[in-house]
């Protein structure tokens, strides 16, 4: 295992070799069935890494099955903080022996795609490495037996820091970002008190002017049941329940979690986002008026009307 000295040099040539970062908790019922679509994939260069936050079930026996049939250097298991899946998935993003060209964010539930890191790697390598880049898609929706549902939200306008600052358009299980985003999360440190790592994750390549490639095309199963921590935002429950959050002021808190983030990388902000960010500070306060006006005047937008009619309505209430 590289020293940390070590640990931000990059490959110069051959396969990118890809850490995938799995959170796991109390996950025995369907942690198998991930790790054996992780195995199936086409892009084989690949190490697992997991962070368990404290499982009481048969997770730990999982996982050495594995780790004795992959290897120790295929599957590294660590100890979470315990302090809740965004921690947990930070404290792992942030570890400095971990090593990679690639870094692909892993739920313990799904159902990867077999082609999911190659389709990923072939639209993040026409970047380069140099850029903080990061790729997501849209979701298959499947029940607790595996029955398909539906699909995640198609977003058609193209994401960027002025809708990452109210809308996170990607799912962290589909996430797979290079060298130069993962030292950029590091670099914001593993104790942010964020909302969830994967809207941080976007915020923050975004305002560091990276690249952030979306993909209409799903790559995962994404498994919804109970113990869903965050679910897919689809259907009317799932709108009033956000309209209700927005009118609590719960939206203005998590907006102000990552606000605290983007402050810790502010000197990545080129000329273009710390204008807007300026503005919509200002959107965030004073009367009204200089609310609604300082929101329009920054761009800041939502994927749909309806959502936008509501960023405006939450500026108005104050609950931006």
């Amino acid at each position: 295992m590289s020293s940390a000295g070590t640990e931000t040099v990059l490959r110069d040539s051959g396969t990118p070799h890809v850490i995938v970062l799995l959170c796991a908790y109390n996950g025995e019922r369907y942690l198998a069935e991930q790790l054996d679509s992780i195995a199936a994939q086409t892009h084989q260069e690949w190490t697992v890494w997991v962070s368990d936050d404290g499982s009481t079930d048969g997770t730990h026996g999982i996982l050495e099955h594995y780790r004795q049939r992959w290897g120790a250097d295929r599957l590294r298991v660590v100890s979470g903080p315990g302090r809740g899946f965004a921690t947990n998935f930070l404290s792992l993003v942030c570890r400095t022996e971990i090593v990679g060209d690639y870094f692909s964010y892993s739920d313990q539930d799904d159902i990867w795609h077999p082609e999911k890191l190659q389709r990923a790697l072939e639209r993040l390598e026409t970047h380069g490495r140099v850029v903080p880049t990061l790729y997501c898609s849209r979701t298959q929706l499947i029940d607790e037996q595996g029955r398909k549902l539906g699909f995640s939200p198609l977003f058609t306008r193209a994401p960027g820091f002025r809708n990452a600052l109210v809308q996170n358009v990607g799912g962290g299980n589909t996430m797979v970002f290079n060298q130069a985003a993962r030292q950029l999360l590091v670099s914001a440190g593993p104790d942010l008190r964020v909302v969830a790592h994967d809207w941080w994750t976007y915020v923050a390549v975004s305002a560091a002017d990276g690249v952030v490639v979306y993909d209409p095309q799903p790559t995962l199963l994404y498994r919804q049941h109970g113990g869903n921590l965050i679910g897919s935002n689809l259907g009317w429950g799932a709108r009033l329940q956000r309209i209700r959050l927005l009118m609590h002021g719960q939206l203005r808190g998590w907006i102000d979690e990552n606000m605290a983030g983007i402050r810790r990388i502010s000197p990545r902000l080129s000329p273009a986002n710390r204008l807007t960010f300026d503005a919509f500070l200002a959107a965030r306060d004073g009367g009204p008026l200089r609310r609604m006006c300082g929101l329009k005047r920054s761009g800041v937008f939502r994927q749909t009307f309806m959502g936008n009619v509501g960023l405006f309505a939450a500026a108005f209430f104050k609950k931006l």
